[in-house]
């Protein structure tokens, strides 16, 4: 059990160190929005997820209604479901119902990666070791970003909040150069974000990201539909 732990917190290391840096972003937002480094600390330690927190501290900065946070919550996680049943298929047997529930806390896109590239089934110490020291890097990243928001002048903070959205670009990019579907999704929901923000500014921005996403999938579901060769192809290979 030991060494299942220590060996998933030296593959959560690279992720850590990746969160410290992407989280001192997003604590730097969150105290240029006004909200203490306790609370950004929170936020972090809470939630565990890049770009949730990024759009609900935009519906706190707007005063947001609830409702309009978990929709938005739920529209932007809602591929951690799809990857906790992903990975479900890869647990070892010693996974009780507490343990799978806990586990689905510290589920990431990286940590998803990760996990999913291991050839044996996954260990509860294995994972709750890659979650703990990823957490520790999230939420610590996170009170530095805040601390540093408040202390450092307006010019170099500012500067230093665009890591953030530096990350979701690095997200992005390479997909989208090689997959023309990613391509189209992307740009349909830049698209319809701009107009939101230029044009149709009575929407709030919670709901104005609903919206886009919603119609990126929908035109990228309706131009780019997933043949059933394909499935069988992949269903193939995984059973070989």
């Amino acid at each position: 059990m030991k060494n299942h732990f220590l060996r998933g917190m030296s593959h959560g290391i690279p992720i850590a160190l990746g969160y410290l840096s992407v989280s001192f972003g997003f604590g730097i937002l969150a105290a240029k929005s006004g909200l203490s480094a306790t609370v950004a600390a929170i936020i972090s330690a809470s939630n565990l997820t890049s770009a949730g927190q990024a759009a609900g501290l935009s519906i706190i900065t707007a005063g947001g209604t609830l409702i309009e946070m978990a929709l938005t919550q739920f529209t932007i996680n809602l591929r951690y479901s799809l990857m906790a049943i992903s990975l479900s298929q890869k647990l070892d047997k010693s996974f009780s119902a507490p343990k799978r529930l806990l586990t689905s806390y510290g589920i990431t896109d990286e940590i998803f990666a990760v996990c999913s590239a291991q050839q044996e089934p996954l260990t509860p110490s294995y994972m709750f070791g890659m979650i703990l020291i990823a957490f520790l890097g999230w939420t610590s990243g996170t009170l530095l970003g805040a601390e540093a928001g408040h202390l450092l002048p307006a010019s170099v903070s500012g500067a230093m909040g665009i890591v953030l959205y530096g990350m979701f670009l690095a997200i992005i990019i390479p997909p989208s150069r090689k997959e023309r579907s990613v391509l189209a999704v992307v740009i349909v929901a830049a698209a319809v974000s701009i107009i939101f923000k230029y044009l149709i500014t009575t929407v709030s921005g919670g709901f104005a990201i609903i919206i886009s996403a919603a119609a990126a999938s929908a035109i990228g579901a309706a131009l780019f539909p997933v043949k059933e060769t394909d499935n069988e192809d992949e269903r193939t290979v995984q059973n070989a």
